[in-house]
């Protein structure tokens, strides 16, 4: 068995781009090796920094396996005449083998074939030959040519390639750039074309010329040295995504404190840490309490800044973008947030959906009737109503010119600053949460009410104007939107149905593709995010879809009771039973007519009828106060007269009239106790 390790050496990646091609490349990879019957027992891992993409496969096989191959060709009657002479069609098939005409054999089906020993070829000669192309197919969401018009594509242009088999170079070439046993150090500390003799050696040789091969390692380094350079009594604010970012647009990092002018904390942190965050890259400094400090953390990719240099200058850089900052808020407040509704006419949502003043009276009308719908009090339907009507009014400002990230963020704290209730405020605010799967839900009820209302009104106007997700595209990302509000109805724990949601959507004949979708993130949320088995939410939602917060409840008492004795096999009892009901007919037939309780043999039917009948009114009243667990539990206690009534009861009696009352019978009891979860749907073992 060989290593074989691959290095694409190049301009620098964007960092977002980075993982997905690691990802990609192993892929493509290990699916050559697969078609070249070479991947067996292969383990692969890959490694980036900006300027290379990195595989190693271990346990590669150094040449194929010899293989016996059948060749079959034309039948006997075609291949040779009357005479028995070779015709044109048995030449040719000797020719394609290789094979004397005298050498071919006829088979039991009157055909040609010859048997062959096809031997494998090296591993070093098939990389050379499907690398280039393993290569090529990498994903990028763009690409470039540097060479012509007609030469290859990738993210970035080439410079160099290492391609080893076992320490000997395996030739291919790509751009004019030929495959070598040459790796490039860090660009400004380290050394070039530095021989590299495999895997274990080309570590030692990057890191000794400054170039850290392993993300979680400059990561690591990023927090360590970061941490280290902070004054007792503060700390990195803590920021994954920044760290990750870093990781990949560096091959040494190394952190550098800097600090600004305290009269900036003026400012909403907020802003502050936007500033640092997206436009700088910094990391933020707090106290103990989570105060913002007037201090940041720069990384670098160098090996340190003896002069202060590289600090000096991003201070500088920072102390620009903050008076920026502060410019834009003091030029802000001369008009009020209120006094901007009017200009929302001018900015465009959609071609097919018109401005953001038109949308902003849609999501206010949308408030209004969710509000309604959920009961809400006067006050939180007011404070919901007006931070839907200044919601988008920070698009005008030249804050969110200067840094879009801030989009809701300015508005909620403009709104605050300019004395609208602090309710209203904190809506506004957080009215495009949540964004990304790791947010929170907006804080109060009436940001709440504003977020679903904004993202239903995207959703119902898309899917009017027949623009829904195909497929993996959702350039809308009504997904998102879709699936926040599923977040937001379940962990505000608000009782609002999704047909409810989808007919005030204004999605208009597309209100049932809409019920379909909003389910389907239910589903996703439920099994995905929560991690409740299939069969669960199937059996819940089947049951009834309509209300997400009702079914997370219902799933959460599935997956408690489940595991008790009596759940499981009730419910393969009850997909007996609908069984039965769909061979006699269906069971809305029965469910519609009345059970004679005078028809009741005595004996396991009469006493399963009375345990039913004890039962109804506690369950019912159980599934009122969304005691679910409870619920469960009460109608798993049925197991042992329905096992005992399956035992001495033949439900298809000769009998037609004791038939059909106990085939009504059994609707009964089906449709009863099937509207927590369809137990038909739970797959047991």
């Amino acid at each position: 068995m060989a290593e074989f390790l691959l290095e694409i050496g190049t301009e620098e990646i964007p960092d977002w781009m980075i993982e997905p091609a690691c990802e990609h490349l192993e892929r493509n990879f290990l699916a050559a090796l697969e078609q070249a019957d070479l991947h067996a027992g292969v383990t692969c891992t890959t490694h980036a920094t900006p300027r290379r993409l990195v595989l190693v496969a271990e346990g590669v096989k150094q040449r194929q396996v010899d293989k016996d191959e059948v060749l079959t060709g034309p039948p006997k009657n075609i291949a040779f005449d009357e005479k028995g002479n070779p015709t044109k069609a048995g030449l040719g098939f000797a020719k394609r083998t290789d094979v004397e005409i005298s050498q071919i054999e006829v088979g039991q089906d009157s055909r040609l074939f010859v048997k062959k020993r096809v031997l494998g070829r090296p591993a070093g000669d098939i990389l050379g030959e499907v690398i280039p192309d393993v290569i090529e197919k990498i994903h990028f969401p763009k690409t470039m040519y540097w060479t012509a018009k007609t030469g290859p594509r990738f993210i970035r242009p080439i410079r160099w390639l290492l391609a080893l088999l076992d320490g000997k170079v395996v030739p291919f070439e790509i751009a004019g750039v030929a495959a070598a046993g040459l790796t490039q150090g860090h660009r400004r500390l380290g050394s070039a074309n530095i021989a590299v003799g495999g895997w274990s050696d080309y570590q030692q040789q990057l890191s000794e010329n400054y170039v850290l091969l392993s993300a979680q390692q400059r990561r690591e380094r990023i927090e360590k040295l970061a941490n280290q350079l902070v004054p007792s009594g503060l700390r990195v604010r803590k920021n994954d995504k920044l760290l990750k970012t870093l990781g990949y647009l560096t091959e040494y990092p190394t952190p550098i404190l800097g600090g600004f002018e305290t009269e900036f904390l003026k400012l909403p942190e907020e802003v502050l840490e936007t500033v640092m965050q997206h436009h700088q890259r910094y990391f933020a400094i707090e106290d103990e309490n989570g105060k913002l400090q007037p201090r940041f953390i720069a990384v670098a990719n160098l090996d340190g800044d003896p002069d202060g240099e590289i600090q000096r200058g991003h201070e500088r850089v920072l102390r620009a973008r903050f008076n920026d900052a502060r410019f834009f808020w003091d030029v802000d407040q001369k008009r009020l947030l209120a006094d901007r509704v009017a200009d929302l006419d001018g900015v465009v949502f959609h071609a097919e959906l018109g401005t953001y003043r038109e949308k902003s009276k849609r999501t206010a009308k949308i408030v209004h009737e969710i509000g309604s719908a959920l009961s809400l009090d006067d006050s939180t339907r007011q404070y919901a109503r007006r931070a839907a009507e200044l919601a988008k009014c920070d698009l005008t400002t030249e804050m969110v010119g200067e840094f879009p990230e801030l989009q809701g963020v300015v508005g909620g704290l403009y709104a605050a600053h300019q004395n609208e209730a602090q309710e209203t405020a904190d809506a506004v605010y957080d009215h495009y949460l949540p964004v990304g799967p790791d947010d929170a839900v907006p804080r109060g009820l009436a940001g709440q009410l504003v977020a679903i209302a904004d993202k239903l009104d995207t959703l119902g106007g898309f899917f009017r104007a027949d623009m829904m997700p195909s497929g993996s595209r959702d350039p809308f990302a009504l997904r998102r939107a879709a699936y926040g509000i599923i977040r937001i109805l379940i962990e505000g724990k608000l009782a609002l149905s999704i047909d409810r949601l989808c007919e005030v959507s204004g999605a208009g004949d597309k209100s049932g593709d809409l019920r379909e979708f909003f389910v389907d993130r239910l589903r996703y949320y439920l099994r995905d995010v929560r991690g409740y088995r299939y069969d669960e939410v199937n059996a819940v939602i089947k049951a009834s879809s309509d209300v997400p917060l009702d079914v997370a409840l219902r799933t959460e008492a599935i997956s408690k009771v489940r595991p008790t004795p009596d759940f499981e096999p009730l419910a393969v009892s009850f997909k007996r039973i609908e069984n039965i009901l769909k061979q006699a007919g269906g069971v809305n037939k029965y469910a519609k007519q009345s059970v004679d309780p005078a028809l009741l043999a005595a004996g396991a039917e009469a006493d399963l009828h009375a345990a039913v009948e004890s039962l109804r009114e506690q369950v019912s009243s159980l599934k009122q106060a969304d005691e679910f667990v409870a619920a469960l539990t009460a109608i798993a206690s049925l197991r042992p007269a329905v096992d005992k009534f399956f035992d001495d009861v033949l439900v298809m009696a000769k009998d037609a009239t004791i038939k059909n009352n106990r085939l009504t019978f059994l609707a009964h009891v089906l449709t009863e106790f099937s509207t927590i979860a369809d137990f038909a749907e739970i797959v047991s073992g």
